[in-house]
């Protein structure tokens, strides 16, 4: 019975500070009650969040943030573990926070970059934030793969997985082979290029997997999944759109031998003038030195990224 009228009389209270005095004292009070309570990981995350540390973005379990960095992080944990809707909030000394949170959320070529570090089933195709005076930030995403089409691709990568390598190859030997399969059946979506609208799924995996066309985000996002079965740590890569005349490129960087090395399958599977088709491997598992060595403007152009985020390949 004291329980309960010390819960009337609390309410009371806040109502009355509700119509006399400013929100901020509600605030003020509310939230150290609040935060301990709300700011943990609490919800299980689906099948393809990836668990490897990243320089660059990290998962995080409080999602009570105090910087940039964290803002960062919960954006890339929320997107990484699947969720399609979740909460973090903003610490009461972080006076900068709802600024911070717009200007973060609302770059989208930083987003874009921080969406690479993730499985691409957990890509997120638009993302919303909504800010609350309480110093909730809650985010609402909508992912590229839905999950008939996750299903259908699993069935294909396993098939493939299980009929193109054996146990006699050493890693190197199934990624190469991977990568000259891939190829060996996609052809570059030259129409999605030029005029932005394509027939096929070519900006994803099920372009080059059922559908024999891609754009170099179906030939990564494809890629990328295959890396993930092998069990290697891998990334995107995206060309940095900072200067306006350079066109966007995304490719893979994957942990090998102690190293990060790029495997680029759009570059090796050029498009070429007489029509024929080509298989190149001048761009798989390469260093970054070797990448910007090749004697070719346009690719070194190309592959200019940020290193102050891709900082696995500096």
């Amino acid at each position: 019975m004291k329980a309960s009228k010390f819960i009337v009389f609390l309410l009371c209270f806040l109502l009355i500070l509700a119509v006399f005095m400013k929100m901020d004292v509600i605030l003020d009070f509310i939230m150290p009650l609040v935060e301990p309570k709300y700011t943990y990981l609490d919800k299980p995350s689906n099948d393809y969040k990836k668990t490897d540390e990243f320089l660059f973005v990290q998962n995080i379990s409080n999602f009570l943030v105090f910087s940039k960095q964290d803002i960062l992080n919960a954006f890339y944990t929320i997107v990484n573990s699947g969720f399609d809707t979740f909460s973090f909030y903003c610490a009461k000394e972080y006076s900068d926070c709802f600024n911070d949170v717009r200007e973060i959320s609302q770059d989208e070529a930083l987003m874009t970059h921080v969406n690479n570090f993730v499985n691409p089933y957990n890509g997120f195709k638009n993302l919303q934030t909504v800010i609350h005076e309480s110093g909730e930030i809650t985010v609402n995403v909508t992912y590229f793969y839905d999950d008939d089409m996750i299903a259908k691709i699993n069935r294909r990568v396993d098939y493939l997985y299980d009929n193109l390598l054996n146990e006699q190859m050493d890693v190197r030997e199934k990624i190469k082979t991977i990568h000259d399969y891939i190829i060996n059946n996609t052809k570059y979506d030259e129409e999605k290029k030029d005029s932005g609208f394509s027939n096929y799924h070519s900006s994803l995996a099920y372009g080059p997997l059922f559908e024999g066309y891609a754009t170099c985000n179906g030939y990564t996002d494809l890629m990328a999944l295959f890396l993930n079965k092998l069990g290697l740590s891998n990334f995107k890569v995206a060309t940095t759109k900072d200067d306006p005349n350079l066109e966007g490129h995304v490719w893979n960087a994957v942990y090998l031998d102690g190293q990060w090395l790029h495997i680029d399958l759009t570059w090796d599977d050029p498009v070429s003038e007489d029509g024929k088709d080509y298989l190149l491997d001048t761009y798989f598992l390469i260093n970054s030195d070797t990448l910007y060595n090749i004697d070719n403007k346009e690719a070194i152009t190309d592959h200019l990224f940020l290193k102050d985020i891709y900082l696995e390949l500096k």
